[in-house]
């Protein structure tokens, strides 16, 4: 089967085409063969590249400028929600290097943690509010409202 001259027309058009990205990159590009082009170029840029500290560090607004010693000791101090330590009470059975280990979580039996039933003035959901608090049913002109994208409230 013989490829009509536009169809080879079209190819050699597409050959001859450089493709260039659509995306632009800010800054200049740097290859391997650039950076060890660079090297040979500037020896001192060496010594730069290794005398960056890699070593951790604080962050910059740390209140304290020091790192934890260990991730222990950091979980024991931290807060998510309230506390991640929990205080023992002297009849709990577990030993102290175990919690430390692993916290709060399955630590303590159900009995061991009281009352799952709210306190006075808690709700759990907000249909147990007093009226005042609760949602406010729509009415059938809002309903429709919404449904329509604001159409029907016009005219």
């Amino acid at each position: 089967m013989k490829s009509s001259p536009l169809l080879r027309q079209a190819a050699q058009a597409a050959q001859a085409h450089q493709r260039t990205p659509m995306i632009k990159f800010l800054g200049k590009r740097t290859t391997p063969s650039m950076l060890q082009a660079a090297l040979q170029q500037y020896p001192n840029l060496t010594k730069f590249l290794e005398s960056v500290d890699h070593s951790p560090h604080a962050h910059p607004a740390s209140p304290n400028d020091s790192l934890p010693d260990s991730f222990a000791t950091y979980r024991s101090k931290a807060q998510q929600h309230g506390p991640l330590g929990h205080r023992t009470n002297s009849s709990s059975t577990s030993s102290s290097s175990q919690q430390q280990a692993y916290g709060a979580i399955g630590g303590h039996s159900g009995q061991e943690l009281g009352s799952v039933e709210p306190k006075k003035g808690e709700y759990f959901d907000r249909s147990e509010l007093p009226e005042r608090f609760r949602r406010t049913p729509w009415s059938q002109a809002e309903i429709e409202a919404v449904d329509t994208g604001g159409a029907s409230m016009a005219g």
